[in-house]
C-alpha cells in the first residue's frame, strides 16, 4: 500500500511542477477603463463584446441635465465597471460624430447599449447608476455572464 501512496504523491508533484512551468496566458484585448470619454476619441467597433457603452448626449457641456447626469455617473464608477460599462459623452452637435449620426439624439439623451452595440434603452432624463445597473442586469448577455461566472445560480 505504501508504494501506491508514493506513486500517487510523486505523480501529483510532477503535475504541479508542470502546471507551474506552463506559460501564463495573456489577454489579447485590453479592456479600456470606464471613462468618461469623448465620442470623438472612441472607435465604437473596438468595444464590441468587450464593453457596454452608455452614451450621454447634450447640445452643450453646460446643459444642466447633462451636468446632473455626469454627477450621477461619476458617483459610482466601480459599480459601472463591474458591469463592463464605458461612459461616452457627446456635447458637440456640430462635430457629427459616428455615434450622433447613428443614434440621432435630440437635445439631452442617455442611450444604454449592450455589448453587441445595439441601443437597448433611451432616456430623456438623467438616470442614477442604481437604475442603470438594474436595467443592465436584465439584459440577456448580462444574465449569461452572471450564469457563466456563478454556475451554481442555475
Amino acid at each position: 500500500m505504501k508504494p501506491l501512496y508514493t506513486l500517487v504523491l510523486s505523480s501529483l508533484l510532477a503535475l504541479t511542477l508542470l502546471a507551474g512551468m506552463a506559460p501564463a496566458q495573456t489577454e489579447t484585448q485590453e479592456i479600456p477603463p470606464v471613462g468618461p470619454f469623448s465620442a470623438s476619441d472612441i472607435v465604437l467597433a473596438d468595444l464590441m463584446f468587450i464593453r457596454r457603452p452608455i452614451v450621454v448626449f447634450a447640445d452643450s457641456p453646460l446643459d444642466p441635465t447633462f451636468i446632473r447626469q455626469m454627477e450621477l455617473l461619476l458617483r459610482d464608477l466601480p459599480g459601472l465597471d463591474d458591469r463592463d460599462v464605458v461612459v461616452i459623452t457627446d456635447t458637440d452637435p456640430a462635430a457629427k460624430s459616428e455615434l450622433r449620426q447613428s443614434l440621432r439624439p435630440r437635445g439631452f439623451s442617455l442611450v444604454l447599449m449592450d455589448k453587441n452595440l445595439k441601443p437597448v434603452i433611451r432616456k430623456p432624463l438623467p438616470w442614477d447608476v442604481r437604475e442603470i445597473s438594474a436595467s443592465i442586469d436584465k439584459f440577456p448577455l448580462r444574465r449569461q455572464e452572471v450564469l457563466d461566472q456563478y454556475p451554481s445560480q442555475r
